[in-house]
């Protein structure tokens, strides 16, 4: 090699006289091979301590420095600054581009490289290469160290002399030979950390063991990467200068710390005392919202269980359930609701004067999730209600259903019965002509009265079918026996037609019949029928809620009743048909006992019908006349209910009114409104009597199935919510006013203070809803000397109104007039006292906790603080930095 020299200058006005001292190592660009062994191991150990942060390391300290790339980011890591972009290429240029930057940064730092170019790196040039990593090390590891006003190495030296002079044996007077027999290295060791050694049971013939229990104590507890080789030392007369500053820097920058420990850790006491009374609270909160969520979550799904019952009775004991909840159950939930937002209130403003974030609930359990819950809950309850009254309505509707069904099967089965049998004999076979006319006739007659009882079956399917669209709980037997009904009439239909063929057949062999009971028997079937409709329709069940419709259905029976004189000139025409058939009957000699061939309607029958139609009418005219007696005294029940919701819902109102106006006055003291609030709290308790009359009123109502009401625009529904909402402002109210004498006792502010923002809020509240609109709040500023560019007060809304509501509340403008006044500690404060104790590493590991701080905050440290994810960190390390900005808000931990 050709001689070079080698030279580095610093601006910041060291001697030169360190300098003079390398042109040993210096002369003729040549290592002695033992120090150039310790010093490449010694420099790649200390450049991978810093390089395992980001990552990565180095094996080969002239050929992994080559390309540039890890050089840049060695620089960029040990002093926490960003190098330029660095070149991916492969080729020569890209590798000199790179080392280039690296030397430019470092040329930045005020160090001034001569003869050391990027050539030479990125050649591999063994010497040029270690010059350049002392140079690092210089720079950044020994050029700050400072002990009476002496700095680098005598200031390195004249520490290391203090902190082992106490100990026998170690005399260190250079950085080479004072240090072959490893006491020097176990004496800085025990006089910071005498918990790691006996420095008593040392031998100083033991070099070996003394250097090999130094290198291995460094590395496993004091976080030092072991730099040396204790043979290397040994086996060298003088060993490397720069490789032992290199490593006992390292000690100087672990223990030069120690003495702040103390401070940094009375600190983190007073914030983590804080801390833990908050969180005492904070628990409490969460305690009791998830109770009252459980209860919430236990409570809705019965709500909105839509289950129908299968009978009046069952339907009406879940009702009876309902009106228990509404009474007994959830009355001391509302009152849980209001204290928990209470509380909340009380524990943010408390959060607020410690200069604490404010509380986040954990996930669910926000005042709003609470809120939103009940709300929720409400939903259920009304929709649970409705379908409770809608579901009685219909099971109501299905037992009418089911009782007209049952009377029409009833009817209808009781006339076909037989038919069947009549319709598959074969009489006509042996009958005489008149015989066999008469059938015919009789047979027509059927037909007939088949027809007519077309429409009844109809309707017993059409009532069958909408007991199945109503769910009815018996609908298998309705089913069966609608089908067994229109199987047997399709039968009939077929086994009619059948014999009508037969008989007509069988009629072209026979002679007239006697038409007079023919036409008897086809005037007899219509009234017949006739009657049996009337009968039927005489005793109808009804079901009506209004006296209208009682009315209606009075009117209807009026009608039937108006057609009675033509029905009973029809009867008597009948019967005159069969007088005359018995006076016919009687003039040829035919035995009055003769029967009508063509029918099987007697007037007896007729008769008796006719008496049992004369019979129900003045019962159906009862019926509808106490049914509307029963809705004379509904019509009641409204009006009584309708007077009392009429005189209870504008006074919810008035009150509420009330509150409103007390809330924004100013007159008086904060203690005054308060005791105006406590004064209205105590009338609207007393007025909790006419709210239960009401219910009692409205239970009535509903048990009497009436379901509306023309005499009044309140419902219950509007009532009870009026009167939770009253009841919820007069508590929130108070709370807020507590909360001003809370907030003007811990800031120090005046009455007259706080009469002087309750005015100029007031002033400029412009809609007199207790919010200022963002304009609003501009101009209040601006009168009262703010002087606001628009970036000053985009930061002051972000105080005020952090959700962006477009509002700002009385309370976030009177802790933002207070705010700025406070005496508070900072995050960067706790995170500069957190670094202190870990020896300026970006983490912290569990035994510097327990050593450094009482065993209780440091177990909460431990408990809390999340584990450091950066590189280069031993396992268990943890991130003080997310856990200090957690504490005051700026971290999502």
């Amino acid at each position: 090699m050709t001689q070079i020299e080698t030279t580095v200058h610093y601006d910041n006005g060291y001697e030169d006289e360190y300098m003079l001292q390398e042109e040993e190592w210096d002369r003729d660009m040549l290592l002695d091979p033992a120090w150039e062994q310790q010093q490449r191991k010694t420099f790649t150990a200390w450049c991978n301590s810093h390089l395992r942060k980001a990552g990565t390391q180095i094996e080969n300290i002239e050929e992994d420095f080559r390309n540039g790339l890890k050089l840049m980011l060695l620089l960029e890591v040990i002093s926490g600054e960003r190098l330029p972009k660095p070149d991916r290429g492969k080729m020569r240029f890209h590798k000199i581009a790179n080392v280039n930057k690296a030397l430019d940064f470092i040329t930045s730092k005020g160090v001034k490289l001569v003869s050391i170019g990027a050539e030479e790196i990125v050649d591999g040039n063994v010497k040029m290469t270690l010059g350049m990593i002392w140079t690092i090390i210089l720079r950044f590891a020994i050029q700050d160290i400072s002990v009476e006003e002496t700095s680098a190495k005598e200031g390195l030296l004249l520490w290391c002399q203090r902190k082992t002079a106490p100990y026998r044996n170690v005399n260190v007077q250079n950085f080479h030979v004072s240090w072959k027999d490893g006491l020097a290295f176990c004496a800085l060791i025990h006089r910071h950390r005498p918990d790691l050694l006996d420095f008593s049971k040392l031998n100083k013939d033991d070099p070996l063991g003394n250097l090999n229990l130094a290198f291995d104590i460094a590395e496993k507890h004091l976080d030092i990467p072991k730099m040396l080789d204790a043979e290397d030392i040994i086996n060298t007369p003088k060993p490397d200068e720069r490789a032992i500053m290199t490593y006992v820097s390292c000690f100087y920058h672990a223990f030069a710390g120690a003495e702040q420990a103390e401070t940094a850790a009375n600190r983190i006491c007073k914030v983590l005392g804080v801390n833990q009374e908050n969180e005492k609270l904070m628990e409490e909160y969460e305690r009791l919202a998830s109770e009252l969520l459980e209860w919430i979550r236990r409570t809705t799904p019965w709500l909105e269980n839509r289950t129908p019952e299968k009978t009046m009775a069952e339907m009406q004991r879940k009702l009876e359930d309902f009106r228990d909840y509404r009474r007994q159950h959830k009355p001391p939930k509302v009152q849980e609701k209001c204290q928990l937002e209470i509380n909340f209130n009380t524990l943010q403003t408390k959060l607020r004067i410690s200069n604490r974030p404010a509380f986040m609930p954990s996930e669910g359990k926000m005042v709003s999730d609470i809120t939103s819950a009940w709300q929720g809950l409400e939903q259920a309850e009304k929709g649970f209600e409705e379908w409770l009254l809608t579901e009685i309505r219909r099971l109501e509707r299905l037992d009418h259903l089911a009782e007209k069904f049952r009377q029409k099967a009833t009817n209808h089965e009781n006339w076909a019965s037989g038919k069947e049998l009549i319709l598959i004999q074969k009489d006509y076979e042996t009958a005489t002509l008149t015989e066999v006319r008469a059938l015919l006739r009789k047979h027509e007659a059927f037909e007939s009265d088949l027809a007519a009882h077309q429409d009844r079956v109809e309707q017993i399917a059409a009532i069958a079918q909408e007991l199945n669209e109503l769910d009815y709980h018996d609908i298998a037997s309705v089913n069966l026996r609608c089908q067994s009904i229109c199987d047997l009439w399709d039968k009939l239909g077929t086994l009619t037609q059948k014999r009508r063929e037969a008989l007509e057949r069988a009629e072209k062999l026979l002679e007239t019949i006697d038409q007079l009971f023919l036409e008897f028997a086809k005037r007899s079937a219509p009234f017949n029928n006739w009657m049996e409709g009337a009968m039927e329709d005489l005793q109808d069940m009804f079901i009506v809620h209004t006296i209208e419709e009682v009315q209606s259905l009075i009117a209807a029976h009026e009608q039937f009743k108006a057609t009675m004189p033509e029905a009973d000139a029809e009867r008597q025409a009948i019967l005159g048909i069969h007088n005359e058939v018995q006076k016919i009957s009687q003039s040829y000699g035919i035995k009055a006992n003769i029967i009508n061939p063509y029918s099987t309607i007697t007037t007896e029958e007729l008769l008796n019908k006719w008496e049992k139609v004369k019979k129900l009418v003045p019962q159906r005219d009862g019926s509808l006349q106490e049914e509307m007696a029963r809705q004379h005294a509904h019509e009641r029940l409204r009006r009584q209910f309708a007077a009392q919701a009429n005189l209870i819902g504008p006074w919810i109102q008035a009150r509420m009114e009330e509150i409103g106006r007390c809330s924004l006055e100013i007159g008086g003291t904060l203690e005054d409104q308060m005791t105006q609030l406590k004064q209205m709290e105590h009338v609207i308790i007393a007025y909790k009597p006419n709210i239960d009359k009401l219910e009692g009123d409205h239970q009535l109502i509903q048990e009497s199935l009436v379901f509306d009401n023309k005499h009044t625009n309140y419902t219950m529904e509007h009532i009870r919510v009026g009167w939770e909402l009253l009841l919820t402002t007069i508590a929130r109210t108070i709370n807020e006013i507590e909360t001003q004498i809370l907030t003007r006792d811990a800031k120090g502010i005046s009455q007259q203070q706080m009469n002087e923002f309750r005015s100029s809020f007031n002033h400029f509240d412009r809609k007199k809803n207790g919010a200022m609109e963002t304009d609003d709040f501009r101009a209040c500023l601006i009168s009262m000397g703010y002087d606001l560019g628009e970036v000053e007060f985009a930061r002051i809304m972000m105080l005020v109104d952090p959700n962006a509501t477009g509002i700002v509340s009385f309370q976030s403008f009177i802790d933002f007039m207070t705010r700025e006044t406070a005496d508070t500690d900072t995050a960067d404060q706790v995170v500069a006292s957190f670094r202190i104790l870990a020896a300026d590493k970006p983490y912290i590991l569990v035994d510097e906790l327990r050593r450094e701080l009482p065993p209780e905050q440091a177990e909460y440290c431990i408990m809390r603080m999340p584990p450091y994810k950066g590189p280069g960190a031993p396992p268990g390390a943890l991130d003080y930095t997310a856990f200090s900005t957690a504490l005051y808000g700026e971290s999502d931990l």
